[in-house]
């Protein structure tokens, strides 16, 4: 259950709908979780609407890459919201079902790509020791390069603001959800 109310269009405040617009004019329309709670403060709503379509549009790392990170960060987080959301888009550019159960489940998945590796140990490593270490850094930078590498720490960062702004103000996914963050 929401901590706060969420604004109908009708209830925000001239900033506030011109922030509403502008995401729903990039994007097509205005996606709830997170979102309801950016909207209270429009400019971090706009910013993080760039960074959001960034990630999608600009990342240089594969879908698939960027979604196994993304995974890695939302079961770190236990952020139910965007795990529901991020398991939906995983399946769609083709992850298998094996590999987001194990990450789900908190397990290290079977993952044979070196980019895909190389994403999922990068995203891992930051989020339980707050850094990388000099093996990982120098591995994740000749197979990635240095632009590819701080793509991939990027999305790190900002799936980590939705993970905390999901649990900051309990935003979960309805019961009706297809995909659980098992417990």
């Amino acid at each position: 259950m929401t901590r706060f109310k969420v604004l109908s269009r009708d209830e925000m405040t001239a900033d506030q709908r011109q922030a509403f617009d502008y995401v729903e004019t990039k994007e097509g329309r205005v996606r709830g979780g997170p979102w309801t709670a950016y909207v209270y403060r429009p400019e971090l709503m706009r910013l993080q609407e760039d960074l959001s379509y960034y990630q999608r549009h600009g990342c240089t790392l594969s879908e698939r890459e960027r979604q196994i990170a993304v995974l890695a960060v939302c079961r770190h987080w236990s952020a139910e919201y965007p795990w529901a959301v991020q398991v939906r888009r995983s399946l769609k550019v083709g992850i298998e079902t094996a590999i987001i159960d194990a990450i789900g489940a908190g397990k290290r998945p079977v993952l044979t790509d070196p980019g895909e590796k190389a994403a999922y140990d990068v995203a891992i490593e930051l989020m339980e020791n707050h850094r990388l270490s000099d093996a990982t850094y120098a591995a994740a930078e000749k197979l990635f390069g240095l632009p590819k590498l701080v793509d991939l720490v990027g999305a790190v960062g900002f799936f980590s603001m939705v993970g905390c702004t999901a649990n900051a103000f309990d935003i979960t996914p309805p019961a009706d959800a297809p995909a659980r963050l098992p417990k």
